[in-house]
């Protein structure tokens, strides 16, 4: 299972079970808390209708006012009162007042005058001086049909001279709490949705940076080139260049060593022919003799100077992660800048340049490494074309590339060195006296090309051998 998906499942559970937990706890709440509101407003009522009914309990004259008209006129009325978005359209209070021995004197139902409530606790608690209030249901198989009953003393002096109980039954509050629930549940689920949101893209994040970072490091491995990825955050960004500067020390030391080794490979064979001829030249020989030795050393010489620039030049290339510019190049005055600089070898063996390159067709690269790439293509194709033969320099647009295609009349190129071509030091001999080159120069221009997102292809055709370069227009 991929890191991100068990990041988000750990997220996933940890945010689900404490969003669950939190929701559930506050819903629990919300119905006790809005019977704890009512119940406060209850005992204000209560409490400022003993105040208005003392002087009538305590003259005896409760029942001859007209209290009980108003109370009959109070259960008749329609408030039409928008609430939280939900409409009241009826009152739902009841009050009963009893004298100090609990008989009811007064009930806005009218039902309940004369009967003794001396045993519930809202008269009974209220009438010793305690906090009296009950809950009892209407139905006792109903738990929804509880009623909440809140008294208060009505007294003369410090005597409990009877006792007035407001009620209020706990149905007429279920729409809110239910609205409650609704709205906090639909609240809830957001905050738990927006969160596994946040957590994913927060485990999509960490993984696409793993990702780079594990891909990275698996392309070094494998010798691949690949530039740092760019990884923003902490941690993660100081693991991105520890990584690069490991791959960078890792890399300079096992490069340094091949090349040690290469080098001292190449070598051999010039310094060998140069202290052979060395020798000779220290013994007494003919004039004709010695100046063929002396040819020779400056040949070799040569030789070890072309040897080492070119590898200089590809162990830069080789080294490189990425282009240090990308400028316009145009191809057209790139091409004719370098067959004017190989001016003299064409017209020596009376070569024949075929040039068909637009002149709006440009590159797009470092400018310094396209010109020695084709240089590299352009020196092959004067070493392997006859005297008067033929050498086609084509090129057009394909898309988001430039194909430039280099042909040079010749001899076929064998199907074992095919593959080849492009591995350091391998040569092919020359057809003017059999020598072979460096070995270097192909093996450059697949590296610029590789460096510049191109490739190179080099394949026989009719007629003689073409090298194809794709690089970005």
């Amino acid at each position: 299972m991929p890191l991100g998906v068990r990041i988000f499942l750990v997220y996933f559970l940890f945010v689900g079970l404490a969003g669950w937990f939190v929701l559930s706890t506050v819903m629990d709440e919300i119905r006790p808390g809005v019977r704890q509101s009512t119940e406060e407003t209850l005992v204000d009522t209560a409490n400022l209708l003993a105040e208005i009914l003392r002087d009538e309990v305590k003259a005896g004259t409760l029942g001859q006012g007209r209290l009980n008209d108003a109370l009959a006129a109070y259960g008749q009325r329609q408030p039409q009162a928008t609430i939280w978005g939900l409409t009241k359209a009826e009152v739902n209070h009841r009050i009963y007042v009893t004298d100090d021995q609990g008989i009811v004197l007064l009930d806005s139902t009218g039902q309940a005058i004369g009967q003794d409530y001396s045993r519930w606790n809202d008269v009974l608690l209220t009438l010793r001086g305690q906090y009296g209030a009950r809950s009892t249901r209407e139905d006792p198989n109903d738990p929804d049909s509880s009623v909440m009953y809140v008294a208060a003393p009505i007294k003369d002096g410090e005597r409990i001279i009877g006792v007035v109980s407001v009620a209020k039954p706990n149905r007429t509050l279920q729409p809110y709490i239910e609205r409650s629930q609704t709205r906090l549940g639909w609240l809830g689920a957001g905050l738990i949705g927006l969160g596994l949101l946040i957590g994913a893209a927060l485990s999509w994040w960490l993984s696409a940076a793993l990702g780079k970072l594990t891909r990275y490091a698996q392309a070094v491995s494998e010798g691949q080139r690949a530039e740092a990825p760019q990884v923003r955050g902490g941690e993660l960004g100081q693991l991105a260049v520890a990584v690069e500067r490991m791959r960078t020390e890792l890399e300079g030391k096992a490069y340094v060593e091949r090349y040690v080794h290469t080098l001292t490979h190449e070598l051999k064979s010039p310094l060998a022919a140069i202290r052979g001829a060395a020798e000779l030249l220290d013994g007494d020989m003919p004039p004709e003799q010695r100046q063929r030795f002396v040819a020779n050393i400056q040949q070799e010489s040569a030789r070890l100077q072309n040897l080492i620039e070119r590898l200089l030049h590809l162990a830069q290339v080789e080294q490189r992660q990425g282009l240090e510019e990308r400028v316009t190049v145009p191809l057209a005055p790139l091409v004719d800048e370098l067959l004017q600089a190989q001016q003299a070898r064409i017209t020596a063996a009376n070569l024949q340049i075929d040039q068909v390159v637009p002149a709006g067709l440009s590159l797009r690269g470092e400018r310094f490494l396209l010109r020695q790439a084709l240089a590299n293509l352009l020196d092959n194709a004067l070493d392997f074309t006859a005297p008067g033969g033929l050498i086609r320099i084509t090129a057009e647009r394909q898309g988001e590339r430039v194909e430039l295609r280099l042909f040079n009349q010749g001899d076929a190129i064998p199907e074992y060195a095919l593959e080849r071509l492009t591995e350091r030091f391998y040569s092919l001999p020359r057809p003017n006296g059999g020598r072979k080159s460096t070995g270097l120069g192909l093996n450059f221009v697949q590296e610029v090309a590789e460096l510049h997102g191109g490739e190179l292809q080099i394949g026989n055709v009719e007629g003689g051998v073409e090298v194809l370069l794709a690089l970005p227009a």
